[in-house]
């Protein structure tokens, strides 16, 4: 599987209306140096990466290619030698046309595993609590180690005198994987559960977006490409389904409600619940009628018959507002609220299923792949 040369994104909507666009970081979209579409062939002038994780850890990693090229071993540490490359990057842009606009995806491999951090921050956890373990301490230097790096590319765009002009939006592609970063929600990464899913999301615009306001409205990564285009005033693309909603009234005029076409929408084929909508205070969590069915890790030949053929099946309902741990199932309370929303998944799976591609994946691929049942909790 991969991001398909038929798909647009933001990077070729912008570079169309003359920015300039680069990736820097993971890119977990395709096999870099295969036949797959990279990069470049997704509208990025520019690219330094990995098509996965940086390896064999995040200090010193071997595995980045730049502009098609593979670098060799890179001294450092991933998330600052993105940032610096990135810092490069504009500092060529400003000085080369210092009035054209840009665009970057700065796509950290931090805090995924395989983790590596700097000493100096693994001792300060452990000093200021020692109750964590060796492994804890690690992962919460290696989110501060982030920090540092997005200071460092906060700074450069202060030097180059573009800070107040360019819009940052810093966020997790996932809940946490350790259980213990979580803090009272259900589920981690790949779950439909919040705990899955919710993360905390950081958008800086001066003189534009005010400092130190809040929103509790729930958005997504699908609400992107609509905001972007709606910031730079073009016009999304009319030939496909746009899932998401501009945060446009959100970010700038203060709106404290968005009104959404579509609710926001999670599916894991592999997994059990499979499937998520989120309206408002309400989260409905389904299990697929292809529950039952011992799967692999990865996407194999087999799945894709059942996953064209799937639908929802048995349905619980959280009220996320009154109960953020998804403990208590309201369905019953509330039939009026389960059918409206039961009605909305399923139109909405059956939406993203039919216009989902129908991988051919070789048959050998998924020989040597175990089945299991994947319960989340």
């Amino acid at each position: 599987m991969h991001l398909r040369k038929e798909e647009v994104t933001v990077a070729e909507l912008l570079r169309e209306e003359g920015y300039d666009t680069g990736h820097f970081g993971k890119w977990h979209l395709s096999k870099l140096g295969s036949n797959q579409p990279g990069p470049r062939a997704q509208g990025f002038d520019y690219t330094l990466g990995t098509d996965n994780n940086a390896k064999p850890n995040h200090r010193n990693p071997n595995n980045f290619v730049r502009n098609g090229e593979p670098t060799g071993e890179l001294e450092g540490y991933s998330c600052h030698i993105v940032v610096e490359e990135t810092s490069k990057w504009l500092e060529g842009l400003q000085a080369e046309k210092p009035d054209a606009p840009f665009f970057a995806c700065v796509w950290f491999h931090e805090p995924h595993t395989p983790i590596a951090s700097p000493p100096d921050l693994v001792k300060k956890y452990q000093a200021k609590y020692p109750e964590l373990t060796k492994k804890q301490a690690t992962y919460h230097a290696n989110i501060e180690n982030v920090d540092r790096a997005v200071g460092k590319l906060l700074r450069s765009l202060e030097a180059l005198g573009v800070a107040d002009d360019t819009v940052i939006y810093l966020t997790s592609d996932n809940g946490p994987l350790n259980r213990f970063s979580r803090d009272g929600l259900r589920g981690q990464k790949s779950n439909v559960w919040e705990g899955g899913h919710r993360v905390p999301g950081i958008f800086r615009w001066p003189e534009h977006i005010p400092a130190g306001s809040e929103s509790s409205v729930p958005i997504s990564g699908v609400d992107y490409l609509p905001t972007v285009c709606d910031i730079v005033g073009i016009q999304t693309p009319r030939d496909r389904a746009i899932d998401g909603t501009s945060l446009r009234t959100i970010l700038l005029d203060g709106a404290t409600d968005l009104e959404r076409t579509k609710p926001l929408y999670w599916f894991f084929y592999r997994l059990n619940p499979a499937m998520a909508i989120r309206s408002g205070q309400w989260s409905l969590v389904a299990f697929s009628n292809d529950a039952q069915r011992p799967k692999a890790h990865p996407l194999v030949n087999e799945d894709m018959k059942f996953i064209k053929d799937s639908r929802p099946l048995s349905f619980q309902l959280f009220n996320v507002g009154q109960e953020l741990s998804q403990q208590e199932d309201v369905s019953t309370a509330n039939l009026e609220i389960l059918q409206k929303l039961k009605s909305q998944m399923m139109r909405l799976h059956q939406e993203v299923v039919t216009e989902g591609h129908d991988w051919e994946i070789p048959v050998e691929f998924g020989r040597s792949n175990k089945r299991r049942l994947w319960n989340s909790e």
